[in-house]
C-alpha cells in the first residue's frame, strides 16, 4: 500500500515514527509538500499540513478519488474558531462561549479578564489572557489588523487538559497553562488519564466534526469540563501507541478504497458481461 503524507515536516516525530513503521512492514510512503505536485495517487493520505496550500491539495486529491485523513471539509472548519464554536454548541457540546470581534482595537466594553485568540487557528497566532485596559492596549498594538474572537476566561485549577484521538483511541496528558501562570509560557506537562466520562466527550468531538485523528483542549469549569479549541491533526507528542494508531488508521482506510474499486470493477464487468449477452439485435424491446 502506499501512503501519502502531506507535511511539510517530514521529520515530524510521530510522523517519522508512523512512517518508521509502515515501511517495516512492507507499504510505501511518500512525502508530499502542501503546494504539490502529487504524481499517481497514493492509497491514502494523512493531511498534517493546514496551510492553504495544502487544503487546496488535498481538495484536489479528494475529487481525484483518493480518501484523505482528516478530510479538507474538516481540517479546514477546525481553522475557524467562530464556525468551530457554532457547530460544537450547536451540537450540545459544552464549549466556551467564543465572539468574533473584528480586531482588538473595536474591542468595546470588555469584561475581564478574558481569553483573546486569533480567529483563524494556526502556528505562532494569538492566544493571550487579558486582564485589564493596559494589556488590551499592548495587544492592538502588537496585532492591529488581526482578527480575533474572545471567550471568558474560566480560571479552572491552573491546568490545561489535553485529550488526542487518533481513530478512536484516546491519548491524554496535562500541562500547566500559560493563561494561568501569566508568564506566556506553558509549565510543565505530566501525564494524566481522563475520566470515562472525559474521555466519552472527546470522541463526541470526533463524531460531530467527522474527524479521525485531533486534539481537544478542555478547562474544568464551574459545573462541567469547557472545551477551549478542537484541533485537526495534533502533534501527539510522546504518547507510547500514537503511531501505531495512526498506522493502522491508514491502512484501514487504504484498505476500504481498494474493496471499493475492486467492487466497483466487479460491477463494470458484470454489466459488461450482460451487454455481451444481449448479442445484436437482441435489445430489450
Amino acid at each position: 500500500m502506499k501512503v501519502g503524507l502531506i507535511t511539510g515536516d517530514p521529520g515530524h516525530p510521530v510522523l517519522a515514527a508512523a512512517a518508521e513503521l509502515l515501511v517495516r512492514q512492507g507499504h510505501e510512503v511518500a512525502a508530499v509538500p502542501p503546494a504539490g505536485p502529487v504524481g499517481g495517487l497514493a492509497d491514502v493520505y494523512l493531511l498534517k499540513a493546514r496551510t492553504p496550500q495544502a487544503l487546496a491539495l488535498a481538495g484536489e486529491l479528494e475529487r481525484r478519488g483518493a480518501p484523505v485523513v482528516n478530510s479538507a471539509a474538516a481540517t479546514e472548519l477546525c481553522q475557524d474558531r467562530v464556525r468551530m464554536a457554532d457547530l460544537a454548541r450547536a451540537a450540545g457540546l459544552p464549549f466556551a462561549p467564543t465572539d468574533a470581534v473584528g480586531r482588538l482595537g473595536e474591542l468595546v466594553d470588555p469584561v475581564y479578564p478574558f481569553v483573546v485568540k486569533s480567529r483563524h487557528s494556526r502556528r505562532h497566532d494569538l492566544v493571550a489572557r487579558v486582564d485589564g485596559p493596559a494589556r488590551l492596549r499592548e495587544l492592538a498594538e502588537r496585532w492591529p489588523e488581526e482578527p480575533v474572537v474572545t471567550q471568558p476566561f474560566v480560571p479552572g485549577s491552573g491546568w490545561d487538559q489535553k485529550l488526542w484521538v487518533v481513530d478512536g483511541q484516546v491519548f491524554a496528558a496535562r500541562r500547566q497553562s500559560e493563561l494561568a501562570t501569566g508568564t506566556g509560557k506553558s509549565g510543565r506537562a505530566e501525564d494524566w488519564e481522563p475520566s470515562a466520562g472525559r474521555a466519552a466527550l472527546a470522541l463526541r468531538v470526533g463524531e460531530v466534526f467527522g474527524l479521525d485523528v485531533y486534539g481537544v483542549d478542555l478547562l474544568d469549569g464551574p459545573a462541567e469540563p469547557v472545551i477551549v479549541d478542537v484541533n485537526a491533526f495534533p502533534g501527539v507528542r510522546g504518547r507510547p501507541g500514537a503511531p501505531e494508531a495512526l498506522v493502522a488508521l491508514a491502512l484501514r482506510v487504504g484498505a476500504e478504497r481498494g474493496r471499493a474499486l475492486a467492487g466497483q470493477g466487479r460491477a463494470l464487468a458484470g454489466q459488461g458481461r450482460a451487454l455481451a449477452g444481449l448479442g445484436p439485435g437482441r435489445g430489450a424491446r
